[in-house]
């Protein structure tokens, strides 16, 4: 297994907690007075989602852009109130990350755009203490699985590459993160964490 695990950076999504995009959409479709299919093709249609996810256009812009073609103001407050009431943390994942080590430094990952900086840690409250930062792939220039962004992100918290342990629901991902020299593994619920938490030694 070569150099001990040491650290573990953590995907957000289906990781941490259980995502209802279609949940999103509808509270800003509510929000703003439109319909679903008009908030999907101004989130996903455009791409502007995508672009905002891999840092191509700051928050700002971003929110601009997207109450312009909702036809209404999109704040930051507005924005993280629909994620929020889309997304779950799940209870016993967190459980059995919090059951760690509290040595163990922890991140997290993840495939979104600079403000789910701000709601990660009100979704999965009581890990928050736990960990060391909250990385999103629009603040570091690019998307995973580019070998480059888990880089950056090692970068940002002073990890070796070697030492870090990265898990994600894409298996995709799990190979960018090999690529770029970590270890890493696919988990899908709270067993098959704790299953790989285990086989790594940090369980």
């Amino acid at each position: 297994m070569g150099a001990r695990v040491r650290q573990l950076l953590l995907d957000f999504d289906n990781v941490l907690a259980h995502y209802r995009r279609e949940q999103r959409v509808a509270c800003l479709a509510a929000h703003a007075g439109t319909s679903f299919a008009q908030v999907w093709q101004a989130l996903y249609g455009s791409g502007l989602e995508a672009r905002y996810d891999a840092g191509r256009v700051s928050t700002a812009d971003y929110l601009r852009e997207l109450g312009r073609e909702l036809g209404t103001v999109v704040d930051e407050a507005v924005w993280i109130a629909a994620r929020m009431a889309a997304t779950r943390a799940d209870p016993q994942a967190i459980a059995r990350l919090l059951a760690l080590d509290p040595a163990i430094p922890m991140a997290v990952l993840t495939n979104n755009g600079e403000l789910m900086a701000q709601a990660i840690p009100r979704i999965v409250a009581p890990l928050r203490p736990r960990l060391q930062a909250v990385l999103c792939s629009g603040q570091l220039g690019g998307r995973k699985p580019d070998p480059q962004v888990y880089l950056h992100a090692l970068q940002r918290l002073g990890w070796r590459a070697d030492q870090t342990l990265f898990l994600d629901d894409l298996f995709v991902n799990v190979q960018g993160a090999r690529r770029a020299g970590l270890h890493a593994d696919s988990v899908r619920d709270a067993r098959a964490l704790g299953r790989v938490l285990r086989r790594f030694g940090l369980a």
